[in-house]
């Protein structure tokens, strides 16, 4: 069966599923994204990814032409005509087709397309054993330039840090801001540990506020862990008793390694298998 991807309201085979050459989302990354996850048929915090997303186009002046209301039963509509339960889900919002020129006065009708699909994690050996990552030299986009919170298409700078990482021969690689500050990595956002204490880069390090960061922050929380939202350095890192990975597609993932330096024992950390189990209590309520 092929896929059907939702458009402006209609769903198209995968096949023909097809917006104009001259869309300023192809053009110009032009357009806004977001990620989700569906567990058991049930989307995870679906109101803070529509909230971000509504965030993302009122930053770039894009308006949404349909409500959270629509788009939420939209994204419903499109699992149950794919038969998905456990699904990948991506939002995305174009600026709409117009001329060759950078001005979006002149475009019209902007895309909303929702594509379902399966899921793809990091392998299982990966979440067992943890991963390896490097420190890349691409620098996050300054935030007084392009704010990294706004979700929008033009992932450039994300991906040409994601290719340093896969040269090096690694999945993931960390990012630093303009200030030589820890931010996040390509797709994820991350957390350390020390003495007991679980910490992560602030808003203003150049970071997207990722929502399964906010759910496990939550949940540390929850569980009397002190959580702090700090500037943090590449020592910080490599003085680490832990280190792990959150995001709507990775979850809960450990790290084991920075730029060949052993984090803490060098297997995942009891905090963050403790997190992980949480994380996955909560999204499959």
């Amino acid at each position: 069966m092929s896929l059907k991807i939702f458009i402006n309201g209609q769903l198209f085979d995968k096949d023909d599923a097809k917006i104009s050459v001259y869309d300023h989302g192809l053009l110009y990354g032009d357009g806004v994204f977001e990620g989700l996850r569906s567990y058991s048929g049930r989307v995870f915090r679906l109101e803070q990814h529509l909230r971000r997303l509504w965030d993302s186009a009122k930053a770039i002046w894009l308006e949404i032409p349909m409500s959270r209301e629509a788009m939420a039963a939209a994204i419903n509509e499109t699992l149950r005509a794919n038969k998905l339960t456990d699904a990948y889900i991506r939002l995305v919002v174009t600026r709409g087709a117009g001329s060759l020129g950078l001005d979006p006065n002149r475009t019209s009708h902007p895309q909303v397309i929702i594509i379902t699909d399966k899921i793809q994690l990091y392998p299982e050996e990966m979440y067992e054993k943890g991963l390896e990552i490097i420190t890349v030299n691409t620098q996050r986009n300054h935030p007084a330039a392009l704010s990294p919170r706004i979700k929008s298409l033009n992932y450039l700078n994300n991906i040409l840090a994601k290719i340093e990482g896969l040269q090096a021969g690694c999945v993931e690689a960390l990012m630093l801001n303009h200030k030589g500050e820890v931010a996040e990595c390509t797709g994820d956002n991350i957390f350390l540990v020390r003495d007991g204490i679980l910490s992560t880069p602030p808003k203003d390090a150049g970071i997207l506020e990722g929502v399964t960061r906010e759910a496990v922050m939550e949940l540390a929380t929850q569980a009397g862990i002190q959580v702090r939202e700090i500037p943090l350095t590449k020592h910080d890192v490599y003085i680490a008793d832990e280190c792990f990975l959150t995001g709507t597609a990775a979850e809960v993932i450990p790290v084991v390694k920075v730029d060949s330096r052993v984090i803490g024992a060098g297997t995942p950390g009891k905090m963050t298998r403790d997190l992980k189990q949480r994380f996955h209590r909560l999204a499959r309520e």
